[in-house]
């Protein structure tokens, strides 16, 4: 990053009310918040955001998309991360270690200091939450590598629990197991369940409309897949369809967690995963 430009960054940060702006927008994730959830957060007026908001933008610290009739502002986490570097490079002689507070936020890989990665949500929607919900959430756990927390839940969950058979299969290929239950989207709902930042649907018969307020602004969408319940045929037979299934989601998840969140912003997010609603063929990596 150029002094310049480091100096226009940190000119833009130099007053309280932006810097609880961005400490806000840091918490929300990379999903962002509308600019009447910021305000009122941090209890301003409206016009007094407003300013605030596009000081920041101006040093390219947060970015808004258009939802609706709403601006969802979202901070620029490779802006901030290249802002940090500038420090470390400038006042640490390149070694964050040396600046005290700062070694707590960067991980050094030779002479490149990163910031560490931000962890996101995902909650996976199904009918039953018996088994396509249940693989995902472990599949992407399994996959996670500090990056993501899986959930899963289900409009109508089945008292039974998982699928035996699901379960049986995950054990194999090395899953734990003991954690999976089906549980109710009503899990998470409400002010202390935790702030899930992408909502995916894995069955065609659910309405993503029709979902409940999952405590702030996410990227949703629907994959819709084989209801393993209503396979039929020789225990081959579905074993080898329930094989199929698990492959399609593994396939799926590990173009999503590779996907390069610090650079897309909500809407192109909500793309990409839609993307992944089709064949895989088509889907880009």
């Amino acid at each position: 990053m150029e002094t310049a430009t480091a100096a226009f960054a940190f000119a833009a940060l130099g007053q309280e009310t932006r810097l609880d702006l961005l400490r806000v927008l840091l918490a929300a994730g990379p999903n962002g918040l509308a600019a009447g959830d910021i305000a009122a957060g941090l209890g301003v007026p409206p016009s007094t955001l407003s300013f605030h908001l596009r000081a920041l933008d101006q040093a390219g610290l947060i970015a808004a998309t258009r939802q609706g009739r709403s601006l969802i502002y979202a901070p620029q986490i490779d802006r901030l991360r290249a802002l940090l570097g500038f420090l470390v490079d400038a006042c640490c002689d390149g070694d964050p270690a040396r600046c005290g507070g700062l070694h707590s936020i960067f991980e050094t890989h030779g002479e490149t200091a990163r910031m560490k990665p931000v962890t996101f949500n995902v909650l996976f929607l199904c009918t039953r939450n018996s088994a396509r919900s249940i693989m995902a959430e472990a599949i992407l756990n399994s996959m996670a590598d500090g990056r993501f927390r899986a959930f899963s839940a289900g409009s109508d969950p089945l008292h039974t629990g998982p699928l035996p058979e699901v379960l049986t299969q995950l054990k194999s290929l090395g899953h734990d197991v003991a954690g999976l239950r089906s549980k109710s989207w009503d899990e998470f709902i409400g002010p202390d369940a935790p702030r899930m930042d992408f909502v995916i649907a894995l069955c065609d018969t659910l309405n993503l409309q029709a979902c409940p307020d999952f405590e702030g602004t996410h990227v949703t969408a629907a994959w819709p897949l084989p209801d393993p319940a209503k396979f039929s045929g020789s225990a081959p037979e579905r074993a080898t369809l329930l094989n199929e299934l698990y492959a399609a989601l593994h396939r799926r998840l590990g173009i999503f967690t590779s996907l390069p969140f610090g650079t897309l912003d909500r809407m192109a997010l909500k793309a990409r995963l839609d993307e992944l609603a089709q064949p895989l063929a088509t889907a880009r990596a």
